[in-house]
């Protein structure tokens, strides 16, 4: 009788992963229609970042535009593109969306830093809900905190700032730097609680999602500059292909090196549980080439470009300190670079550490019965995994670090338009790889549920029928 139950049972589990299977293969966008949860979340997040597109558009009072956009002009081609392009443009036309999410962005990286260090915050983070929720609550605290330095800083630098026709702004003085703040500060908080709802009430992060949006959104635009550089005679023809047919190569690398895995093997032995045998199935535990995703690049851009917004916006003369940072932190400068390099792959180690323990997955393991071949559970589980996983940490170190400096060196020798930048690039491509990788999930899920739906359906109508 046992072995009969024990062949019912693996027949039942077999039939149950191939439905499981044909349902991953068939899911598809048709299935769209029918997903009205998914079809809520997707509009909730296409609205969701129109009002963000829209508020790029909303200038700051106070500022003379043709004023403000000639100085930005002649200022570009360097860390302000950078944190232009964050901004979607925003800074470009000065709006209340100036300062994106950065400072939100920022003040994450800190209290992470200090999670990390102070013994109170991460037992907080280990309370469960109730201690996130506290650490958020102190990250938005100190977004605050940084937007209004940020703000205060940007408003001061704009009355330093003169154009060919006068001051960038039209009316200087204590009512002008207050209002400004509350602005730029207001629309910081602003994206900052959009991004948490996207999270929420949508699909993906949010805040890599507003990021996303403001890159994309500018690409029509850096794309027609760069055929127009082409028609001035500044790229000839086959310089434009190469450049093409370099960008495409680079999304090809990066959706490869995205998809890159290692699997470990993990066993659970088999354990009788009443009549039934269970356990003895071989599963993996998939650790990512590129655990740290995108983050590492958004970080190391914050926090380059939090001291460098200073300097960009303090009037100096070439003789000034300040300038002289400002020029050798410039793209395409070796210092630039090699501070770029060196935060990036800090936080991929960092980040890293931070969602990955390999501790606490071993002692999961061996609560759950579950061994690495070979290899003893606990401490002997855990160093293991931690020698693979910073064995492929540093090749994904080495992925990000090549994809967001190749640009640096391409900008030094062919002054190639910033925009079309590693960082750019692979921020896009990740994103979306996230988001559509979601999609389908909600949408396999939505399919399984009709299944057993109809399971029940069905074998409901057996019972009738058998009772009759």
């Amino acid at each position: 009788m046992t072995v009969s139950l024990n062949v019912i049972s693996q027949k039942k589990v077999m039939r149950m992963a191939s439905a499981v299977e044909q349902l991953a293969k068939n899911a598809n966008w048709g299935a769209l229609a029918k997903a009205t949860d998914l079809k809520r979340r997707l509009l909730f997040v296409m609205g969701a970042l129109l009002v963000y597109r829209l508020g790029t558009y909303i200038p700051v009072p106070g500022i003379d535009p043709h004023v403000w956009n000639e100085i930005f002009t002649q200022k570009g081609g360097g860390i302000l593109d950078m944190f232009n392009m964050f901004s979607g443009g925003a800074l470009q036309r000065m709006t209340i969306f100036a300062l994106n999410i950065m400072p939100y962005i920022s003040a994450s990286i800190i209290m992470q830093l200090a999670a990390a260090m102070s013994p109170q915050l991460e037992a907080m983070k280990k309370e469960g809900g109730v201690g996130r929720m506290k650490i958020n609550q102190y990250t938005r605290y100190l977004t605050v905190l940084l937007a209004s330095v940020q703000a205060y800083g940007l408003a001061v630098g704009l009355e330093s700032m003169q154009g060919s026709t006068g001051s960038a702004v039209i009316d200087p003085g204590l009512f002008f730097r207050v209002s400004t703040v509350i602005t730029i500060v207001g629309g910081t908080v602003f994206l900052m609680w959009l991004g948490e709802q996207i999270t929420a009430r949508g699909i993906g992060n949010g805040i890599s999602l507003i990021i996303f949006a403001g890159i994309v959104a500018e690409l029509p635009r850096a794309f027609a500059s760069t055929l127009e550089l082409g028609r001035q005679g500044t790229f000839s023809g086959v310089e434009l292909l190469a450049l093409f047919s370099m960008i495409l190569g680079v999304i090809v690398f990066i959706v490869f090196m995205e998809r890159a895995q290692r699997r470990v093997v993990v066993q659970y032995p088999k354990r009788q549980q009443g009549n039934m045998m269970t356990g003895g199935e071989t599963n993996h535990i998939p650790l990512k080439l590129n655990t740290a995703g995108v983050i590492p690049p958004i970080f190391a851009s914050s926090l380059l470009l939090l001291p460098l917004t200073i300097v960009g916006f303090s009037g100096a003369d070439g003789g000034d300190f300040t300038a002289n940072i400002a020029r050798y932190l410039q793209h395409g400068q070796p210092l630039y670079m090699t501070l770029y390099g060196a935060l990036i792959m800090f936080f991929c180690f960092f980040y890293t550490a931070i969602v990955f323990n390999p501790e606490e997955n071993a002692d999961t393991l061996r609560k759950y019965g579950g061994f690495i071949p070979g290899i003893r559970p606990g401490k002997n589980t855990a160093d293991h995994l931690d020698y693979i996983l910073t064995r492929i940490t540093v090749l994904g170190a080495a992925y990000l670090v090549f994809i967001c400096l190749l640009p640096e060196f391409l900008i030094s020798q062919y002054n190639m338009p910033f925009y079309f930048g590693g960082t750019s690039l692979l921020i896009v491509v990740s994103v979306t790889m996230d988001t559509v990788a979601q999609i389908h999930s909600h949408l396999i899920a939505h399919q399984y549920e009709g299944l057993m739906k109809k399971a029940k359906l069905g074998k409901r109508r057996g019972m009738m029928r058998g009772t009759r």
